[in-house]
């Protein structure tokens, strides 16, 4: 019930609404580009390149002829498996971290907040360049270098909450009915920091759609063989003189993924913080009264 109060507030939300409705299409476009594509993504046609945007190639061709718009579908791929990844491990990162940090006797929590200052000031880009020495550059390099960079950055912003709402009475007496430190964190803990992780979350899935076309554009991403927005982009910004329109639609489409999944984030946030979701009342409703001194 909680959920879909939370669903509602969304989608009320200007922003809300179009961050879900963008998040949706890049996810559905990437499974439909699985069983269909206009054309195949890698077909050279020498004859059609540089074509012009019309019914045989709704977004036109690139300079070896290849459909733009098979491509962007085909390297939505691309992206949704980057975000996804680099969110999954960015969680796991972020929750270890920032519970270690905040639960653990004193010295532990020191320890961990001196790595977690040690490890922030690598750069996405400097720990993709160091594993992809070892291992060559891949979108497995992408996926983990973005999850570990914004991991730790979602342990830094977490850990001081949790240690504030660790102060609160409801964690208190939930020590003093006997719940577990484990049980205190997965029933007090982490719904109260959840507006904070989401938004940091959002905001690196975000980041991860930009990591992924930087990295690629650099030789660090995706491989030549797989369709890359990023990819995409190095190949046609060189002829952005010659055909400025080709290079806009993986540019478009690079920036309204990280405006949507942004925008998702800060409607998650105000419907999942008690402190803001207030002043969204629907129609029709009061808020309750404010208790003043």
């Amino acid at each position: 019930m909680r959920r879909l109060q939370w669903a509602r507030r969304v989608w009320a939300s200007g922003t809300g609404r179009f961050g879900v409705i963008v998040v949706v299409v890049i996810a559905a476009t990437a499974l439909v580009s699985l069983f269909w594509t206009p054309l195949d993504p890698q077909r050279v046609d020498i004859a059609n390149r540089w074509a012009a945007p019309g019914a045989a190639h709704l977004l036109g061709t690139d300079g070896s002829g290849r459909d733009i718009l098979s491509l962007l579908m085909a390297g939505s791929r691309t992206t949704v498996l980057v975000a996804v990844g680099a969110a999954v491990i960015a969680t796991a990162i972020g929750l270890v971290l920032a519970a270690l940090g905040a639960l653990t006797p004193r010295p532990v929590r020191e320890g961990v907040t001196v790595i977690v200052d040690i490890l922030i000031a690598f750069p996405v880009l400097l720990i993709a360049m160091m594993i992809s020495a070892v291992w060559g550059g891949s979108l497995l390099v992408v996926i983990v270098s973005v999850g570990i960079g914004f991991g730790v950055n979602i342990a830094r912003v977490t850990r001081p909450e949790l240690r504030r709402i660790l102060r609160s009475d409801f964690v208190l007496a939930g020590r003093a009915a006997g719940l577990s430190p484990p049980q205190n964190l997965w029933r007090h803990l982490l719904p109260n920091v959840a507006p904070v992780f989401i938004v940091q979350l959002s905001w690196g899935m975000a980041v991860a759609v930009l990591a992924e076309a930087g990295l690629s554009y650099l030789g660090f991403g995706a491989p030549v063989t797989q369709p890359s927005w990023g990819l995409l982009l190095a190949d046609l910004q060189r002829f952005i003189s010659v055909h400025p329109l080709s290079v806009l639609w993986p540019g478009l489409a690079i920036t309204l993924t990280v405006l949507g999944f942004n925008l998702l984030g800060d409607a998650l946030r105000d419907a999942t913080d008690p402190t803001l979701s207030r002043g969204s009342a629907p129609r029709g409703t009061e808020p309750p009264a404010a208790v003043t001194a």
